[in-house]
């Protein structure tokens, strides 16, 4: 599927682009990955992790705010993984302006620049906060992928689809709770803050998102959200997984932080079906005959949520242990 092909990364310098671009240049023979971003130190430094890799990636400085930069960069692209966005919740509270930019109108632009440039796939990063929103940031990621999802309807004749994939925090990336704890913890701490006591949260690694998104590309007919099907785990277990025996320091929830990951909500239960080893939240409109969904799995339950405080498979602290070992903290 990505032999030969050209792809390109919105936001490639962050973690998931160099896992995405690491595990596809392994995996398979693309033709050329575009790290498209807008730190040219980043760059330089992801060039240097990727050495060996030189022939296949080329980097090019730009924004998904400026569109103009955007076609010129999807010249001769097959697909495009949009990963670039502002994801830190507080400072996008603190500059909405911002967020809505570089999340909603960045959006936008990937979608003219991939219509225009004979794109044939586009698969987003969407967020567990972009589902019933209580901040900025998964307000931006909901309007995100209303648009992706309606991107389907301007495809026209062309061969161009939308879909999106969804997850929650990444084990180990920055500003989570694992990089927090191990600060806490090497600097001798006895006791661990914990906002609230009964706080869940799924448990995926960044090769599993990967994944996701490499089956989206694969399957996706237009409009599909694909989210995995993971473990939840408990706050207080990753503390006692982290830290033997540590105290807890309830210190309140924050602005903006729920108790609970949810992926699917009961509203999208009517067009949700499961799979083995995932679910997808099919579109409630088609606007052409190539979007012809696979209806092969389960549709749920009318009612049904996804949500990490009601899932049917859990990590127990032994479980966490173990996977912490193989967690690489994002520096």
């Amino acid at each position: 599927m990505l032999k030969d092909k050209t792809i390109l990364i919105t936001g490639g310098t962050g973690s998931f682009g160099k896992c995405f671009t690491r595990y596809v240049l392994t995996h398979y023979e693309p033709k050329k990955i575009i790290i498209y971003s807008r730190d040219e130190f980043k760059q330089w430094m992801m060039a240097e992790e990727f050495k060996e890799f030189a022939d296949k990636l080329r980097f090019f400085i730009g924004d998904v705010r400026d569109v103009e930069r955007l076609r010129r960069a999807c010249e001769g692209v097959d697909y495009i993984i949009h990963a670039a966005a502002l994801k830190q919740v507080p400072a996008c509270e603190y500059n909405p302006n911002e967020a809505i930019k570089t999340n909603i109108h960045g959006a936008m632009n990937v979608i003219d620049a991939a219509l225009d440039s004979g794109v044939h796939k586009v698969v987003a990063l969407s967020t567990d906060k972009a589902v019933n929103p209580v901040n900025l940031y998964g307000g931006t990621k909901l309007v995100s992928d209303k648009l992706f999802v309606a991107a389907n309807a301007y495809a026209g004749v062309k061969d161009i689809n939308f879909s999106i994939v969804r997850y929650g925090n990444v084990a180990g990336s920055r500003g989570s709770v694992i990089p927090f704890f191990h600060k806490l913890i090497r600097e001798g701490a006895k006791e661990l803050p914990i906002t609230d006591v009964r706080m869940t949260r799924f448990w995926i690694s960044l090769t599993q998102g990967v994944e996701l998104v490499i089956k989206a590309l694969a399957e996706a007919t237009g409009g599909e959200t694909f989210i995995s099907k993971i473990p939840s785990f408990k706050i207080t277990d990753l503390a006692e997984a982290m830290l033997p025996g540590c105290g807890i320091r309830e210190t309140g929830i924050r602005p903006g932080e729920k108790l609970h990951e949810i992926m699917v909500t009961t509203e999208d239960s009517f067009t949700t079906y499961e799979y083995d080893k995932h679910f997808i939240v099919y579109p409630q409109m088609t606007w052409n005959n190539r979007q012809k969904p696979d209806l092969s799995g389960r549709k749920v339950e009318e009612g049904f949520s996804y949500s990490s405080g009601t899932n049917k498979e859990w990590l127990s602290v032994e479980d966490i242990r173990e996977l912490l070992a193989g967690v690489e903290l994002e520096k």
